[in-house]
């Protein structure tokens, strides 16, 4: 019987329970060389991450010179079939996460997966990462009409994984705009890709480091059943 106060634990990807932006910044300078710009650190791709992989080409074109829909109509399909191939050459997950999952599982707290990126591939990345079967639910970017920060997706993963009370953590405005627009607590990480301090980001709660999350969620209170 679990000690939480919770049924179901949502969390991010990208900048939250795993480091993807070096495979990231590699799929996007992949999609700018081809498209005869300059190539961007992986600093200034860890800042446009979060808001999917369209998005993320949007950002680097804009960052490197004049974007609009065309280019990244026809830079998309470049950008996403490298990362498609090397979705985990250099992705690692965040010290101490699979330890948390495993707590959790253990104690019979479901676990989702919400994420902006596109449903496909984040299921290539938690089948690279051996994740398989960890999570009750997986929403991406694509799987409905609208993406985080409206809280459609997360409820979805939440109610796909058997139902609330959940918590969400992530690891970006975006995210903690999202569980609050759900009305669930959400847990901000200080460790990933934020564009902001992370005392600006509106959580319910912060951790250093996954070993801290079971302890804080003990302590939490739900706000929507």
């Amino acid at each position: 019987m679990s000690t939480l106060p919770f049924r179901c634990v949502a969390f991010d990807l990208d900048g939250t329970v795993a480091d993807t932006a070096p495979d990231l910044a590699m799929a996007l300078n992949h999609a700018l060389a081809a498209m005869d710009r300059p190539q961007l650190s992986l600093a200034e791709v860890r800042s446009l991450v979060g808001h999917g992989t369209r998005a993320l080409l949007r950002g680097g074109l804009a960052a490197t010179g004049a974007s609009d829909e065309m280019m990244v109509e026809r830079g998309y399909p470049i950008l996403m079939d490298y990362y498609e191939q090397h979705v985990c050459a250099f992705t690692r997950p965040y010290p101490g996460v699979e330890a948390a999952m495993d707590w959790l599982a253990e104690a019979g707290i479901a676990l989702a997966l919400c994420t902006n990126k596109p449903a496909q591939v984040t299921r290539l990345l938690v089948d690279a990462l051996g994740w398989q079967g960890r999570f009750a639910a997986i929403v991406g970017g694509d799987t409905l009409t609208v993406q985080k920060p409206d809280p459609a997706p997360l409820l979805l993963a939440i109610d796909r994984a058997g139902g609330g009370p959940a918590a969400f953590v992530g690891d970006s405005i975006v995210d903690m705009q999202t569980a609050h627009a759900a009305g669930i607590p959400g847990v901000a990480v200080t460790f990933g890709y934020a564009d902001r301090p992370v005392e600006e980001l509106g959580a319910s709660a912060t951790i250093e480091h996954f070993d801290d999350l079971v302890g804080l969620l003990r302590t939490m209170k739900t706000l929507r059943a």
